[in-house]
């Protein structure tokens, strides 16, 4: 052992810049003094601690990590190098970031999904962002949601220019913008993306926060990498814990770690202080990635697996594991996924792509470091193949599955496009979303009607562009008295068949030939209505109500709208 330490330290000193530092390496020497080599001081090494030593002609650095006997040099090298820019993270990154990061100004109005013809009142925010290669401005999602006009502005200048957003991956919240003016980009320089942090290691989150107008620089070391609830996308993905504030504006601007960047934070802990989040390297890269090869957000894959750990003894003899096989049991498969096609319910997974999965759930990640096998999903490009070991009835199979980003039936969220909506005799007919949802107040999950709130979080689609459709409200009119408290209920049948969306909602309405329309709802509930009376009081109450179009524009086209309005209009 002692050999190896001497190679490594070998190694390791001629990997170093002779001029700046030394790297000097102590086992334990049984006391808690410090041994002296020559003019550089080496503390003792305790509990198998690598412990090592900077010197400078100025001061001596004590810079600590937990290694592994047998651990790559190279992982060890870069830590050494990483740490040696540890005291001077902040101003390095200011001094670095001056040149290539940029305040955002949103204005955004969002829809009002109780009135999903008309929007809310604007509003104006503010975020941050940085440039990267390409000449595009690197961001959030959540920065530039729902936005109506974006300006940005460069540090030390009072020009703000406009900005066009690219793409947006609301899921992973991030977000690409251009600027077309060539006077913006004279000075500015892109930063690089590093790699992932290890734990302790400090960043620097740069920015335009709160409580000023000019730059700001807040430095933390990372505490924690694991997947992490994404709240603007409602997702769950990698993220990076730091214990640095990071307060709104900070929101897009960039963790630097070193001369690159780690980062790009987000999100903060709610009710707790000083505990920030930022997007790590690879989501990032698996953001940009899609959008250079596709032109356009491809999203994250997915299986459509809901899973079970394995950890309970009688759980696993129950479903015949052998005593080292380690693994989770498949309680629920998406029908729309392609792992619906070869696996069943009750299957146990016992490998991804030939990394073993244990009974928690997790997979291995860096030095001794776990992280659950979703991330390893989550990674994989669009229609990619992963090859799934299970355990079935007691006998191994491997099988075959493409990966592909899943819709749920009912979506998180609705950013960026206008809601759908029909209108017909007063009643309101919009398919469930959690954004509508939302409007029931921040308890929205115990002030929103009961059993659409347990439909929207549980139900899984069973078929491709399903929907939830509900009759939100009734415009009241004489030809729907009686039917106002039948808000809220899903919408299943017209005519007696089963609507599949709004869409086909629409078009039975429409091309109803019968005296009377019959819509069945949910509870066993009925609404019957005399047809062509019903055509001629949508146009009344639709005038009453200053309600521009019976239907959103994803219904119908233009031309066809107009048609059936007149149509109304002439009766």
């Amino acid at each position: 052992m002692q050999g190896s330490s001497a190679r490594t330290l070998r190694r390791l000193k001629y990997s170093c810049n002779s001029s700046s530092s030394l790297l000097l390496l102590a086992k334990d020497c049984g006391g808690n003094g410090i041994t002296v080599v020559g003019e550089h001081k080496v503390l003792p090494l305790c509990c198998n601690y690598t412990t090592i030593i900077t010197t400078t002609t100025t001061k001596t650095n004590i810079l600590s990590r937990r290694f592994c006997f047998g651990e790559s040099l190279s992982s060890i090298h870069r830590w050494h190098v990483r740490s040696l820019h540890a005291e001077t993270d902040a101003y390095l990154a200011t001094e670095l970031t001056l040149d290539s990061v940029v305040k955002i100004f949103t204005v955004s109005s969002s829809p009002n999904y109780f009135l999903p013809w008309q929007n809310k009142s604007q509003r104006e925010t503010m975020g941050s962002g940085f440039v990267i290669p390409g000449k595009k401005i690197l961001t959030n999602a959540h920065v530039v949601a729902d936005h109506t006009f974006v300006l940005v502005r460069k540090h030390g200048s009072p020009t703000k220019y406009r900005a066009q957003v690219q793409a947006v991956g609301h899921e992973c919240d991030l977000a690409i913008l251009v600027v077309e003016s060539q006077e913006f980009w004279d000075g500015m320089n892109f930063l690089e993306l590093g790699d992932i942090p290890f734990l302790q290691e400090a960043v620097a989150v740069v920015g335009y926060p709160q409580g000023g107008d000019n730059i700001s620089v807040t430095k933390g070391v990372v505490s924690r990498v694991e997947p992490t609830q994404y709240v603007h996308g409602a997702t769950h993905l990698m993220a990076i814990q730091i214990d640095a504030a990071i307060n709104p504006g900070n929101s897009g601007g960039p963790a630097i770690m070193g001369n690159k960047v780690a980062g790009v934070a987000f999100q903060n802990l709610s009710g707790a202080e000083n505990i920030g989040y930022i997007i790590p390297v690879p989501v990032i890269k698996h953001f940009i990635a899609g959008i250079e090869e596709t032109g356009k957000y491809v999203g994250f894959c997915s299986m459509g697996l809901s899973c079970q750990p394995m950890e309970n003894v009688q759980l696993r003899n129950h479903f015949k594991m052998q005593p080292q096989m380690t693994g989770v049991l498949v309680s629920k498969i998406n029908p729309l996924s392609d792992a619906h096609r070869v696996l069943k319910k009750d299957d146990i997974i016992l490998e991804f792509d030939g990394v073993p999965i244990a009974n928690d759930g997790t997979v291995p990640f860096r030095n001794r470091e776990r992280i659950t096998f979703d991330h390893v999903v989550s990674m994989k490009k669009p229609n990619e193949t992963a090859v799934v070991k299970v355990l079935r009835n007691g006998e191994e199979h491997a099988f075959t599955v493409t990966l592909q980003p899943l819709q749920p039936l009912v979506p998180v969220h609705q950013f960026d496009k206008l809601p759908s909506y029909y209108i017909f005799a007063g009643m309101v007919f919009v398919p469930l979303t959690q954004p509508y949802l939302h409007e029931y107040g921040e308890d929205w999950y115990n002030t929103s009607p009961r059993r659409l709130c347990e439909r929207a979080l549980r139900e899984l689609p069973k078929k491709a562009g399903e929907q939830l459709v509900i009759l939100s409200q009734v415009l009241m009119d004489d030809i729907n008295a009686g039917y106002e408290r039948l808000a809220e209920l899903q919408v299943k049948k017209v005519n007696g068949i089963e609507i599949e969306n709004l869409k086909h909602l629409c078009q039975l309405v429409e091309n109803c030939s019968r005296e009377s329309l019959r819509i069945d709802l949910d509870d066993d509930r009925v609404v019957a209505l005399n047809y062509e009376s019903a055509r001629i009081a949508t146009w009344r109450i639709l005038e009453r109500h200053r309600i521009p179009s019976r239907m959103s524009s994803d219904l119908v086209s233009d031309q066809t709208n107009s048609e059936i309005d007149s149509a109304c209009s002439n009766h």
